[in-house]
C-alpha cells in the first residue's frame, strides 16, 4: 500500500548537504553552550534542571536529526522533512533551555549582589 518508488520525489544532494552543515554547526553551538555553562563558577542547584533538561533533550533531538540526514535515505523528501521537523523541535527545546539558563544565572547573580556585604 505504501510502496513508493524511492526515485520519486527526491531532494537535491547539494540542498541536503547545506542542511547537514547547518544542523552540524548549530549542534556544535548547543554542545558548546552546555559545556561552557557546566564550567560556570556559579554552583549548580537542583532548580537548574529546569534549564538543563530541555537543553539536553534539544541536543538529543538535534543529534537524531543529524543522524537521519547523514543516511542516504534522507534524499527522499519524506525522510528529509522528518529530519527537519526533529531538528526544529530540538532547536526550540535548546533555545528554551538556554533562555531559562540565562534567566536563572541572572537572578542568581542579582540575588547575590543584593545581599548586604556581598560585594
Amino acid at each position: 500500500m505504501d510502496e513508493q518508488d524511492p526515485n520519486e520525489d527526491l531532494i537535491e544532494t547539494v540542498f541536503r548537504n547545506g542542511t547537514v552543515t547547518t544542523v552540524g554547526i548549530l549542534l556544535a553551538f548547543s554542545l558548546g553552550f552546555i559545556t561552557h555553562w557546566a564550567a560556570n563558577p556559579i554552583p549548580w542547584q537542583t532548580y537548574h534542571l529546569v534549564a538543563v533538561l530541555p537543553i539536553l533533550a534539544g541536543i538529543a533531538l538535534q543529534m537524531r536529526a543529524l543522524s537521519l540526514l547523514l543516511d542516504t535515505k534522507s534524499l527522499q523528501r519524506r525522510v528529509y522533512e522528518r529530519a527537519n521537523r526533529i531538528f526544529i523541535a530540538g532547536l526550540v527545546f535548546t533555545a528554551c533551555g538556554v533562555g531559562m539558563a540565562i534567566l536563572l544565572d541572572f537572578f542568581d547573580i542579582a540575588t547575590r549582589s543584593a545581599l548586604p556585604g556581598a560585594g
